[in-house]
């Protein structure tokens, strides 16, 4: 019996040597996450609670039809990708410690994530400390670069460059800004003032107020006594429709006196109503109303997952995009687990996006992107009245702020 016994053993012990000499026999360096052979983790990192979660839900949605198309069409290199999600609950804080979690314990190639500015402050030193890569998805005032992440939300001279002249031409000179009280806002209407001054410009008010914040009978009668040609809004979450709520209830007239926003998209225009919104203007890269194959074969797929009346926005396509350039990257690199290599591998990338034509800059990690303005119409559609013919080179520091900064990717 023991014979017997042992010689089981042995033969187990010969039967596991041969499987792993024949797993070994592919010859090529094992490049999953977390190092096993399998699929391929990368973290999906949003909120999907708290007052940021109704823009950051479609961001996540986003990103996981994206993984889910990848995978259906041979994964990376014939491997899958596991989606591994977290719920940073609109705290910056918390998005550190998912970042960390998500790099040190689950060990996963790539994070696409983050909408705030703070969220990415937050996340930056996290993933420069791990030497990670984290896909920033979201439009933000510039003034940074990392070597670990890809930007791939507008910077502010590809919304405002074409707008701001826009603006002057076709409503007016004078402007009212209303912005919410952090870093987005206040460095993009620095760089809104410098372009009022190049196009005749004037500014005849300036107003900030806590995030969240939603009574603004104050400002609206500051507004009105002040009686600007348009107001520009840099507000963002639920105080986006609470201010032009009660701009309409106090009677004012976007034929005589427009918001123009670099925020405010599809999502909101659901929030207040199209009845609220028509006639209100913004600048975004893409908007639902693009007519691209592309965008109609994108709009048709997130509406058959996740619902016909989901309101699809320029962090949504973003979001879309930027985890299919993941995957470009991934398969160009030798080893997923070098974020050097994946990082390298973004550099150049190009793809025909549903805005149009997206490019990764080799130099300094955003990306070229499309820059369009669009007036809401009474169906709660942003009409794109105008539109560029080429995507635009980013500026993480604007030449018009800063014309003699040092670029730091090429110290």
């Amino acid at each position: 019996m023991k014979k017997m016994l042992k010689k089981s053993i042995l033969s187990i012990a010969a039967l596991v040597m041969i499987v792993s000499l024949l797993a070994g026999c592919g010859g090529g360096k094992d490049s999953t996450a977390g190092g096993s052979a399998g699929d391929i983790k990368v973290g999906v990192l949003f909120s999907l609670s708290g007052s940021l979660a109704v823009t950051e839900k479609g961001m996540a949605n986003a990103a996981l039809l994206a993984i889910e198309e990848i995978n259906a069409a041979g994964g990376i290199n014939g491997r899958s990708i596991s989606a591994v999600q977290e719920d940073y609950a609109s705290e910056p804080s918390g998005a550190a410690t998912k970042a960390k979690k998500l790099l040190q314990q689950d060990k996963v190639a790539a994070i696409v994530g983050g909408y705030t500015s703070a969220s990415r402050q937050a996340m930056l030193p996290i993933v420069e400390q791990a030497n990670g890569v984290l896909v920033y998805p979201t439009f933000y005032e510039g003034q940074e670069y990392s070597k670990n992440i890809i930007y791939t939300g507008a910077t502010p001279n590809q919304q405002l460059q074409e707008f701001v002249p826009w603006l002057m031409d076709n409503v007016g000179k004078k402007v009212y800004f209303i912005g919410s009280d952090y870093v987005y806002p206040v460095e993009t209407n620095k760089q809104v003032k410098e372009l009022l001054k190049l196009n005749g410009g004037e500014v005849v008010g300036e107003e900030y107020v806590p995030l969240g914040q939603s009574e603004f009978a104050s400002v609206i009668n500051k507004i009105k006594e002040a009686a600007p040609d348009v107001i520009f809004s840099d507000l963002v979450g639920d105080s986006v429709a609470a201010f032009y709520k009660q701009y309409k209830s106090y009677g004012l007239d976007p034929a005589v006196m427009p918001i123009a926003s670099p925020v405010t998209a599809e999502s909101e225009v659901v929030s207040m109503g199209a009845d609220v919104a028509a006639g209100h203007i913004s600048s975004s890269a893409y908007f639902q109303t693009v007519d691209t194959p592309e965008n109609a074969k994108f709009v048709e797929a997130y509406r058959a997952k996740y619902g016909e009346n989901e309101p699809i926005t320029q962090v949504i396509e973003a979001t879309y995009f930027s985890t299919l350039l993941l995957a470009e990257a991934l398969k160009k690199a030798e080893d997923v687990t070098d974020a050097e290599a994946v990082i390298g591998a973004f550099a150049g990338l190009e793809m025909k996006a549903p805005q149009g034509t997206v490019k990764i800059d080799p130099e300094n990690n955003h990306a070229w992107l499309n820059s369009r303005i669009g007036k809401v119409g009474a169906d709660g559609q942003f009409e794109i009245v105008q539109s560029t013919s080429e995507p635009i080179y980013p500026e993480p520091w604007a030449k018009i702020l800063y014309p003699e900064h040092e670029k730091p990717w090429k110290k």
